[in-house]
C-alpha cells in the first residue's frame, strides 16, 4: 500500500474516531448510545493510531513514532478493560504491560538521548516532547502492573481505567487535528486561539466522567 493511502487511511480514522469520541463522551457511560459511539471510536482510533505510527516510521519522526503507539495501546486496553469480565485477568493484559513498557523505555531514552545532543533534539523533536509521552506511559504501565498484581479490577476503578485511557486517545486525536494540522485550514484561521478550545473540553469532560465514575452514587453502588 502507497504511503499516500494510508494518509487516507490516517485522515478518516481521525474524523470518525473524533465524531465517535465526542458522541462517547456525551451520552450517558453504560448506555446503547455511548457503547455503540465507543465500538465506532474504538476501530477508526486504531485506524488512524496505527497509520499514523507507521507513516512515523517511515518518515523516522520519533516523537510521532511514540505518540501513535502509546496512543494505540491505550486504544486498545481502554476497551479491552470493558470487555474482560470483572476481577480478572488474561494473556492480553500481560503482553499489554510488555508492550507500554517497551514505550516508555523508547519514550525517556529518547528524552534523554535528546537533552544531551548537540541541537537539543531527536529526530527534530525537543527532548521534553519525547520525556512527557513516556512519563504517561510510565503512568500506565503502573496501572497494568497494579491490575495484574490484584488480578483484576471491577466496579467503578474498572470504567475509570476505561474513561482516562479512551479519553487520552480522543484528546491525542482531537489535539493533532486542531494544534498539530492548523495548516488544513484557511490561513487567516490559523494561529487562533479558538482551536484550544475543543481540546480543552475533552480535558473538562474527562474530569467531569472521573468524578462522576468515582464518587456518583450509580457507579459506586456497583462497585
Amino acid at each position: 500500500m502507497e504511503p499516500l493511502s494510508l494518509v487516507h487511511i490516517h485522515i478518516l480514522g481521525g474524523s470518525v474516531s473524533m465524531l465517535a469520541g465526542a458522541g462517547a463522551l456525551w451520552f450517558q457511560k453504560g448506555s446503547t448510545p455511548h457503547r455503540a459511539a465507543g465500538n465506532i471510536f474504538f476501530v477508526f482510533m486504531l485506524l488512524m493510531s496505527g497509520t499514523g505510527a507507521y507513516l512515523a516510521y517511515i518518515n523516522h519522526e520519533g516523537a510521532s513514532i511514540l505518540a501513535g503507539t502509546l496512543t494505540f495501546y491505550m486504544t486498545a486496553t481502554g476497551w479491552a478493560t470493558v470487555k474482560q469480565a470483572e476481577n480478572t485477568i488474561g494473556s492480553f493484559e500481560k503482553i499489554a504491560l510488555v508492550a507500554v513498557i517497551g514505550i516508555a523505555a523508547y519514550g525517556l531514552l529518547s528524552g534523554f538521548e535528546a537533552m544531551n545532543s548537540e541541537t537539543g533534539r531527536k529526530d527534530g523533536f525537543p527532548a521534553p516532547v519525547y520525556l512527557i509521552f513516556g512519563s504517561v506511559a510510565v503512568i500506565a504501565a503502573l496501572s497494568d502492573l497494579s491490575v495484574l498484581m490484584r488480578r483484576g479490577i471491577g466496579g467503578a476503578q474498572r470504567i475509570a481505567r476505561h474513561l482516562w485511557r479512551m479519553t487520552y486517545a480522543m484528546f491525542m486525536a482531537v489535539a493533532s487535528f486542531f494544534l498539530g494540522q492548523q495548516q488544513v485550514f484557511p490561513e487567516s484561521m490559523q494561529g487562533n486561539p479558538a482551536f484550544f478550545v475543543p481540546v480543552l473540553l475533552v480535558i473538562i469532560l474527562l474530569f467531569f466522567w472521573l468524578i462522576k465514575v468515582l464518587f456518583g452514587k450509580q457507579f459506586k453502588q456497583a462497585t
